[in-house]
């Protein structure tokens, strides 16, 4: 069997229920852009590159989705306890994640995109 991907949100149904106990949802995706390996196996300066495509793609994004990016590198103290209070951002550390090389050149080239609602 053949795997197809059709991502057309007029595609998509369901039965949400608006009086229903869910106030947000967090997303964490695995991206592959073109011409850039995933993050265990990208250089450094590829990290940084793909920070900056995705500094642009967040700049386009209006109503709702718009919102503010956050890079790890330069961060202020208090805007990172911040986010570690509200959970969206995570400590490094993680033994897995460096088994992973998902650590490597920390925290160049990261960071966390959220919309004004969070």
């Amino acid at each position: 069997a053949k795997h197809t991907s059709d991502m057309a949100p007029s595609k998509v149904v369901g039965n949400i229920n608006p009086e229903g106990p869910g106030h947000s949802t967090r997303i964490r995706v695995g991206r592959n852009i073109d011409g850039y390996g995933l993050s265990p196996g990208i250089t450094k300066q590829q990290r940084i590159d793909v920070e900056n495509l995705m500094k642009k793609a967040f700049a386009n994004l209006k109503g709702d989705l718009a919102g503010s990016y956050f890079p790890l590198t330069g961060m202020s103290e208090k805007i990172r306890q911040q986010l570690v209070d509200d959970h969206f951002l995570f400590m490094s550390g993680d033994p897995n994640l460096k088994v992973a090389g998902m650590e490597r050149d920390w925290p160049e080239g990261r960071g966390i995109f959220h919309n004004k609602d969070k």
